[in-house]
């Protein structure tokens, strides 16, 4: 959430996935991302409105995060619309909700580029505070952190215009499919293939690779027949990429996002759900997602701490 024969395809590469050229390229493997992106600026205050400062939420951040006056985020800027780069800037609805979160809670947000798969690790060593990159609530994420609920999404299926291949949701034996390293699409994808072998049906045939903008840049240069990813961004790539590419079916296993905090955060956690339930209170969540074009049936109207305390 695998470089080599990108310059090749470029020519093929649609706006979408130019837009995340640069972080795909840049993040690797290690985690290590080396970009980052202060919110200083306050991207998307001005169309969340005025974000004002809560108090008594701002006295419940932790004096060892909040010491120096910011929150270090783990994000992996390669999934558009919700996290990618544009100009060698953070940018997309995680970094509107989060900066807003900051605002909230009177603290700037710093959001540091890295490898999906090195967040939630990156978070148990400390090297970040908080993880906001389209993270799925799921037991398995939920014994080593907690969570805290902001959105529903599902998972897509998208394919070349007109589906030539003739791809099923339900039935993917013998296709070729993309998917980012570390996500939830990675395990549904066991699934499904164990489906097929227990059927006496071909294998899927996997391709996982680091960054998302990578899977949709195989997708687009015909290396696969399909791709996998969140609905959101599934709908994005489609509407980005001018009629090269299409979803099938319905979105399905519809789960909520949650932003990572180290587990046990108590009182850390209390003020991330209130600066979310704030947002949403006040209209100015509905702004952000009305920004980035996420559909209105992923919205919550409660933000919640997983696991319950």
């Amino acid at each position: 959430m695998a470089r080599g024969t990108q310059l090749k395809a470029i020519a093929l590469l649609p706006a979408f996935a130019l837009v995340g050229l640069t972080v795909a390229c840049g993040a690797g493997g290690s985690g290590a991302g080396g970009v980052s992106s202060s919110s200083a600026a306050a991207p998307g205050a001005g169309d969340a409105g005025t974000v004002a400062k809560d108090d008594a939420l701002a006295a419940m951040v932790p004096a060892a995060v909040k010491s120096d006056g910011k929150i270090v985020v783990g994000q992996d800027q390669s999934y558009p619309p919700n996290e990618f780069q544009d100009g060698g800037k953070a940018t997309g609805f995680d970094v509107d909700l989060g900066t807003a979160i900051g605002q909230v809670l009177g603290v700037q947000m710093e959001f540091q580029n890295s490898s999906f798969d090195g967040i939630i690790p990156g978070i148990g060593a400390k090297k970040y505070e908080m993880g906001i990159s389209s993270f799925s609530i799921n037991a398995d994420r939920l014994q080593s952190v907690d969570m805290i609920s902001y959105y529903s999404a599902g998972t897509s299926l998208a394919v070349l215009k007109g589906n030539p291949d003739g791809l099923k949701v339900d039935d993917l034996c013998g296709k070729k499919i993309a998917v980012q390293k570390g996500t939830t699409q990675v395990e549904d994808l066991d699934k499904k293939n164990a489906a097929c072998t227990g059927a006496g049906k071909p294998a899927i045939d996997v391709t996982q690779l680091q960054a998302q903008t990578d899977v949709n840049l195989a997708l687009t240069a015909k290396r696969v027949q399909g791709e996998l990813a969140d609905s959101p961004v599934i709908d994005y790539a489609v509407k980005q990429t001018n009629g090269q590419l299409e979803s099938v079916g319905a979105p399905y296993d519809t789960a909520p996002y949650g932003i990572v905090l180290p587990k046990n955060s108590g009182d850390f956690g209390k003020a991330v759900q209130g600066a979310i339930q704030k947002l949403i209170d006040s209209g100015a969540y509905k702004k952000i997602l009305d920004k980035w074009g996420l559909n209105a049936a992923g919205a919550v109207t409660k933000s919640e701490i997983n696991p319950a305390s």
